[in-house]
Parts: structure tokens; sequence; C-alpha cells
């Protein structure tokens, strides 16, 4: 896809996702969208540093199709997949992934977002180790995969940055650091409400 040649709302919703101002713990690059999802797609992967310490990571991907879309109801769609790894103790949590999903809905509702058919799956997954690798410490990862679709604004263009902030949000409340404050025009400086993050300290393990 030839960037000049997408329609003008996309080329806005991008330019936003590209001029946003994040919390300065979140590492943030443009990577290769998904083909085939939707006509134009943008995408982005980030990462909660901390201490030279990967602590979360994520990839935020936009999706637009100008005829629209009958799962989205509109013609732009986010989607999303998160990881970082847990204490095994905090694992153990039964309520760990309705705790997650109300962390993703929270932090739209935190900034005043409005959005609609969302849809995902939260996932646990424990690693034990043995023979060469018995010294590691047992691992349990939490992922997240959702997807809804955000409100359009004036002509036809969501406010992508917002979204995308409270996206890291979310990415840094799973990576166990605790709210950032957020500058509203009505109640100046607050903090994000919702759940305590995880207490956790650990990046992800890669091979």
């Amino acid at each position: 896809m030839e960037e000049n040649a997408a329609p003008l709302p996309f080329r806005q919703a991008v330019d936003a996702l590209r001029a946003a101002r994040l919390r300065p713990e979140v590492e943030i690059d443009p990577t290769k969208p998904p083909k085939r999802l939707a006509p134009y797609a943008y995408a982005l992967e980030a990462a909660v540093v901390e201490e030279d310490e990967d602590l979360a990571d994520g990839r935020l991907v936009l999706l637009h199709d100008p005829a629209g879309h009958d799962a989205w109801q509109g013609t732009f769609r986010l989607v999303t997949l998160l990881r970082a790894e847990l204490e095994p103790e905090m694992a153990a949590d039964p309520l760990l992934p309705e705790v997650c999903w109300s962390w993703l809905t929270g932090a739209m509702d935190a900034r005043g977002l409005s959005y609609g058919e969302a849809s995902g799956t939260v996932t646990r997954a424990g690693s034990h180790y043995f023979g060469g690798l018995a010294d590691r410490r047992p691992a349990t990862q939490i992922e997240i995969r959702a997807s809804w679709t955000p409100r359009e604004g004036l002509g036809g263009v969501p406010d992508t940055a917002s979204y995308l902030a409270a996206w890291c949000d979310l990415l840094c409340q799973v990576a166990g650091l605790p709210p950032a404050p957020v500058h509203g025009p009505e109640t100046g400086v607050q903090s994000l409400p919702g759940v305590v993050s995880l207490p956790q300290r650990r990046g992800p393990q890669h091979p």
C-alpha cells in the first residue's frame, strides 16, 4: 500500500499516532502491518522498559476499510496483542483473566473514550524448566489479545492518539508500573482509576 494513496481519514489517523506523546517508560516503533485484514493498515510495536529491563511488550494495529465492515460496525478497527511475565503466585489468582480484561476497557474509560464491538481473549501459560535449564525459576506469562471499534470523530477520523495513550496505560499496568496522571480539560490532573497493577518486575524471557 502506498501511503500517499490511502484515504485522507486513514492518513490523518496515522499522523495522529505518530505525533502522540507517550509515557517515557514506553519504547515504541512502527512495524510491518498484517496483510489481508483490511485494505489499509498501520502497526506499532512497543515495550515497557525500566532500568534496561523489558517488563512487557505489545503490538497495536490500526485497520481501515472505507466501505465499512459489518463485524466492526464502523470503518476503523484497533487490534492488539500484549504480553508480560508474572510472578507464579500472582498468576494463580483465578480472577486474573477478568481483571486483565477490565484493565483494557478501564484504560479507555479513564480517558473518556467510546468504543464498540470489543472482543478478545486473556491467556496465561506457565513454563517449568528441566535439564540444562533447571536453574531457571518457573515462569508464567499473561497474554491479552483484543480488538475494538474506536469512535469516529469529525471527518470520520477517530482520536487515535488518545486510544494509543490508553493502550500504553494498559501496557504499563500489565507491566506492573503505577498509574500515570491524566491531564483532562475539566478535571485537571488525575490518576487513572482501576485495579492495582500486577506486582512483577521480571520481563519476558526470550530464547
